[in-house]
């Protein structure tokens, strides 16, 4: 069996650039989109928008956000910036141009948990047609520095500048990397080998797991109210009644 049974199968890569991290008051003021195979092929160039910032979001910006956009170029180009209504509507154009069908494909990027967050306030369009799983880079990198320091330490350096789709090309780059040298060529393991893990794992659980299963057995069962089964008193049956 292949590897990838769908070449085509996409992933949805997006970086965005904010004025700062605070959800109350902070703008999102690009938004970039690459829409990759499942071989992390780029299936064209992308798209890169700039969004004009909402009132007194960039007065409030803390000094190193300032510095950061500034020299990257992006607090120049804020001024002629589109709407947030016109820049949903050209992202969502793009993904639906190689992902017609909604909750097919993945979001994927850096640390993009923080990019969703922004997206779903102020792009729920696009947000609600992406699948609600993610494939976060950081989350393989903070892994890799944990399990396979080598490989952690020789990643290749990035050097994006603080804009969208730069940063968004060098994430897919990332995971270029991380799979060459984390993940098996090929096909992977055969079903049997990867059976056998799976039972070695569900046989030997973490003790956490163990004691959590433990505490659950104890507790009552829940009676039809969902309140837990009257004892033969009539009070909450205790553990082991």
């Amino acid at each position: 069996m292949s590897r990838n049974p769908s070449p085509q199968d996409p992933i949805v890569w997006i970086d965005c650039e904010m004025t700062g991290l605070d959800l109350v008051k902070d703008a999102l003021v690009e938004v970039a989109v690459v829409v990759t195979d499942s071989e992390l092929t780029p299936l064209d160039a992308g798209i890169d928008v700039v969004i004009a910032p909402t009132p007194g979001s960039v007065e409030q910006m803390e000094e190193v956000v300032r510095i950061m956009h500034t020299e990257s170029g992006l607090l120049d180009e804020l001024a002629g910036g589109t709407t947030m209504e016109a820049a949903q509507r050209a992202v969502l154009d793009y993904v639906r141009r190689w992902v017609p069908e909604p909750r097919k494909a993945p979001l994927a990027g850096n640390s993009v948990g923080t990019d969703r967050s922004f997206l779903a306030r102020d792009m729920p369009e696009l947000v609600d047609h992406l699948h609600y799983r993610i494939i976060d880079v950081s989350s393989i990198k903070e892994l890799a520095r944990r399990w396979y320091p080598r490989a952690y330490y020789q990643s290749p350096a990035k050097n994006g500048g603080h804009r969208a789709l730069a940063d968004i090309l060098e994430s897919i780059d990332e995971l270029r990397y991380y799979r060459s040298v984390l993940f098996p060529a090929g096909d992977g393991p055969d079903s049997a080998t990867a059976r056998k893990a799976a039972a070695a794992v569900t046989a030997a659980p973490t003790a956490l797991a163990v004691a959590r299963h433990a505490e659950l057995a104890a507790q009552p069962a829940a009676g039809p109210t969902g309140e837990p089964a009257a004892g033969p008193t009539g009070e909450p049956a205790a553990p082991g009644e």
